[in-house]
Formats: structure tokens, C-alpha cells, sequence
């Protein structure tokens, strides 16, 4: 088993990039070039970031190019959880927002819409769509796990970290009626068919908010 909370140490080679999520690097070898912008290259400019901000991502990304004798730098995220690194060569990867750590130069960020479905589930409307060549890291709130789907596959909503393209999906009840299925804790489930991979996350984000919103104290 992976740690529950877990960092990554990226290390490049001299002149090597990496692109981060804002706000995201914990530690870096001291002659590291770092340069911030408000769009990664490919990711769609002015108009991706405002998109970004409507998907409920940073507004920066933070480019680390190493020195002359390259070097590391380490990347963490806000809420605990796991950390995965997938490939998208030859896939298209949708990703819920929030997901999103690092990516190399080659891969291309852009802000899909995934429809008003979303919006009914209490999920984000836009989702990150990344393509391109080389390797993604994206986290999770608790343990992130692939599901490979043949057919038809159930997932809560709060649950979806990531999906491959060759799914479709539809929001749905989880029992025989809607009462049942809010009484029964579950709320909305998301129906995915066809071929291809959801990772899932152990735990909700939204979910844990709730749980602890009765704790909190308004500070006057």
C-alpha cells in the first residue's frame, strides 16, 4: 500500500521542464529556474485560464526548468491523498477539477464541458481534458485506484478522480427511486459504458465539508 498522503519528487535533467499547479512545490534544488504564468503552452491562453478558473483551478502554473547540473523538485497538494502518474500518449484523459499537479511541456491542458449533468450532480461543470505525449501526476482525497470498465460501471460522483475518453457517462439514482437513494446516503451515482478506465478516490471531498461544517466557528 501507498502512503495516504504522498509527495512527488520530479528530478531533470539540465534544461528539463516541468509544468505544476501553482502553489504546489514544497522544495527545489537551489539553481532551478522558476517561471509563472497564467497559461501553460497548448492550454488554450487567456480564454483556458478563465475557463480554468470556472473549472475551480489555480489561476497559475508554475514552470521549473533545472540548471546546469539539473535537479529535483518536490510537489505536493492542499488536501491529503495519493498521487498517480499516467501516461497520455495516444489517450485522452479527462480529469476533475482540483485533480491536476503536474505535467510535462508536451502534454496540453485544455477545459472541457461536460454538460449541465454536472451541475444537477453538485460536481464542477468543466473538467480538464489533457492530451499530447508524456506523463501526468494527479492526486486524489485518500487512495486513488483504477477500475477498468468493459460494459457498464457504477461510481459516485464525489468519487471520480479521472476517466479515459472512450467512456460515456450519465448521472442517475443509485436505488429504485430518488427518495431512496438521498435517504440512503448515496445521492447521485454516475453510469459509465463502454471501454476504458475511471480512477476513483476513497474519499469525497465534498462530503468530508459537509461532515465537518457543524465544527466550524464563525470568526467575527
Amino acid at each position: 500500500m501507498r502512503p495516504g498522503s504522498s509527495a512527488a519528487r520530479i528530478v531533470l535533467d539540465q534544461g528539463e521542464s516541468v509544468t505544476a499547479e501553482g502553489g504546489a512545490m514544497i522544495a527545489m534544488s537551489d539553481d532551478m529556474r522558476v517561471q509563472t504564468s497564467t497559461f501553460k503552452k497548448n492550454s488554450g491562453g487567456l480564454l483556458g485560464t478563465f475557463k480554468r478558473l470556472l473549472a475551480g483551478e489555480s489561476l497559475f502554473f508554475n514552470e521549473f526548468t533545472a540548471g546546469s547540473h539539473g535537479g529535483d523538485v518536490y510537489i505536493g497538494t492542499t488536501l491529503p491523498g495519493d498521487m498517480e502518474i499516467l501516461d497520455v500518449t495516444g489517450r485522452k484523459i479527462i480529469l476533475q477539477a482540483g485533480s491536476f499537479v503536474a505535467a510535462t511541456n508536451d502534454v496540453s491542458i485544455n477545459t472541457s464541458w461536460q454538460g449541465a449533468k454536472n451541475f444537477i450532480s453538485g460536481e464542477s461543470l468543466f473538467w480538464l481534458e489533457l492530451t499530447g505525449q508524456g506523463p501526468v501526476i494527479i492526486n486524489a482525497f485518500g487512495v486513488i485506484y483504477p477500475v477498468e470498465v468493459d460494459g457498464e460501471y457504477i461510481v459516485d460522483t464525489g468519487h471520480i478522480v479521472a476517466f479515459e475518453d472512450t467512456l460515456r457517462f450519465e448521472i442517475s439514482k443509485v436505488g429504485a427511486s430518488w427518495l431512496g437513494s438521498f435517504l440512503g446516503g448515496e445521492g447521485f451515482i454516475c453510469k459509465f459504458r463502454g471501454k476504458g478506465t475511471v480512477w476513483c478516490q476513497s474519499h469525497s471531498s465534498s462530503a468530508w465539508g459537509m461532515s465537518m461544517s457543524p465544527y466550524l466557528k464563525t470568526v467575527k
